[in-house]
């Protein structure tokens, strides 16, 4: 069934005409922005605090622009697992497959002013934040057209006009930060928030509990999101943690667990977080959700779990099937549609790779800018000779 039909079978969720917009690029993208209510697959769990409603509005151009983007996601981290083996990716690279519902669950409640930010696995939070798919590839690269020019790689994208502030390659090094930007919001009357996002390795790191007190202290708009993948590098959480419980971990601030894999429970969770940090202060989120790849490309990932739980998750969880089928259940989609989609997408990750390959690299001297304000006077002559001069005011 074509999306601009009616549906014709008699749904409770979905009632209204199902419209689409023909164009040559996305043929199948809904335009009905009419009221859908779909319940959450798990319930809340809370600690000092309401659980907001299982009860989730959203609309048929809303659920065909999660599977979207998720799939956009999903497809541009197993490119990067193929430009990493052919030694076109070098250093550190973090992958973000199975976790895609927290980027797109957390955008559908946020708007640009609200700050993003994050550790290493960071690919996938640009994307959302509307960054381009050449310019995650240029960066991944090391090409001076990237998001960072080419000079933070996988661990640092960053994109200010979209308030993300990058990913960040020190375990826990990026909570101080965002909590210093949700201090500079409350200063300025933003009326915006922080997400502060970070892993489940990092929750027991002393600079956690540091920042959130002085949060706590002064009701900063802070919302601490830990994406609990339960494995902190290769260390499953309950060897790591004595409480594991991350949403309980602030003692004396609000927290709430979530569903990381449902798209549609990370948007109510996060809308819920917001208000809530906007009027009380920090508050923190246990995104529950899981990984498909090892820690980075130098982990295969195996070795500290079995196969068999990896596609028993795939099989059970994954926030892109879970879309898929939603699209189907509700007639907004076909099958045929959304395979449709994903070959455009497929192309469209291809043409980024390659066009991102003919980005060049970014001159020598570059490694000498950025380092001070303005640069300070810093000045290099022959970057690739011994007779190397810098010189400072």
């Amino acid at each position: 069934m074509a999306l601009s039909r009616l549906s014709s079978r008699s749904n409770t969720f979905l009632k209204p005409a199902i419209t689409a917009l023909h164009s040559p690029i996305r043929r199948h993208v809904s335009t009905d922005t009419s009221p859908i209510t779909i319940e959450t697959a798990v319930p809340f769990t809370s600690h000092l605090c309401e659980s907001p409603s299982r009860s989730v509005e959203t609309s048929s151009e809303e659920i065909l622009a999660f599977f979207r983007d998720m799939a956009q996601m999903r497809r541009m981290e197993i490119a990067a697992d193929s430009l990493y083996k052919a030694k076109l990716i070098r250093g550190f690279c973090h992958l973000y497959d199975g976790q895609e519902a927290l980027a797109v669950g957390m955008e559908a409640a946020i708007t640009k002013k609200d700050a993003i930010i994050t550790s290493y696995r960071d690919h996938c939070t640009f994307i959302g934040r509307g960054g381009k798919l050449v310019d995650a590839f240029s960066e991944l690269m090391g090409r001076k057209t990237g998001c960072s020019h080419g000079k933070g790689g996988s661990m640092h994208f960053y994109k200010k006009d979209a308030s993300f502030y990058g990913g960040h390659g020190i375990v826990g090094a990026q909570i101080p930060l965002g909590c210093g930007l949700a201090f500079a919001q409350k200063y300025n009357k933003d009326e915006a928030v922080t997400f502060v996002l970070y892993g489940d390795g990092a929750a027991n790191q002393g600079q956690l509990f540091e920042a959130l007190n002085i949060a706590a202290l002064w009701d900063l708009p802070a919302i601490l999101v830990c994406e609990n993948n339960h494995y902190g590098m290769g260390t499953a959480t309950w060897r790591s943690a004595k409480s594991p419980a991350y949403f309980k971990r602030g003692d004396y601030v609000p927290g709430l667990k979530v569903d990381g894999m449902d798209a549609l429970a990370v948007k109510q969770a996060c809308k819920f977080a917001k208000e809530h940090a906007l009027k009380n202060g920090p508050i923190i989120l246990e995104m529950d959700t899981y990984r498909y790849h090892g820690h980075s490309m130098s982990d295969p990932g195996s070795t500290y779990r079995t196969r068999d739980e990896i596609s028993g998750v795939r099989q059970v969880r994954d926030p892109i099937e879970r879309v898929r089928k939603l699209l189907l259940s509700h007639d907004i989609a076909t099958e045929k549609e959304l395979k449709d989609m994903e070959k455009e997408i497929r192309k469209e990750v291809d043409d980024a790779v390659a066009q991102a390959k003919e980005s060049p690299v970014p001159d020598s001297s570059e490694l000498f800018t950025n380092m001070y304000v303005k640069d300070c006077g810093v000045e290099s002559f022959g970057a690739d000779r011994k007779d190397l001069k810098v010189t400072l005011p």
